[in-house]
């Protein structure tokens, strides 16, 4: 009995199986992967002043300057001012003036 097939039948099989895990991995892992880095970069390219931010350590405030890859976030009643790199962005909330300016009527 011969358990180990040398022949191209088994080498075409192996070869396709491993080109299904290739696909398989790039639709399950790097395509969405590359979506979601679109997405944040998106968000943090349209960062403005006054959007409330959440850190990715969790602190939140609001945003007071911007420069090229950082930010100034001022927290708590105290008006603490710590600056953070851009890709410390975990989420942002928009300032919303045309819902703030209906409240006030």
């Amino acid at each position: 009995m011969q358990f180990l097939t040398t022949t191209s039948e088994g080498y075409i099989s192996l070869f396709f199986t491993l080109a299904l895990m290739l696909v398989l991995l790039y639709f399950m892992i790097y395509r969405p992967q590359k979506k979601q880095e679109k997405k944040d970069a998106a968000m943090r390219s349209s960062l403005e002043i006054g959007d409330q931010v959440t850190t990715i350590g969790g602190v939140i405030g609001r945003v007071v300057a911007i420069k090229d890859d950082t930010f100034v976030l001022e927290t708590g009643a105290d008006r603490v001012k710590i600056r953070f790199t851009k890709t410390a962005i975990a989420s942002v909330e928009k300032l919303n003036m045309d819902k703030a300016g209906s409240d006030k009527k």
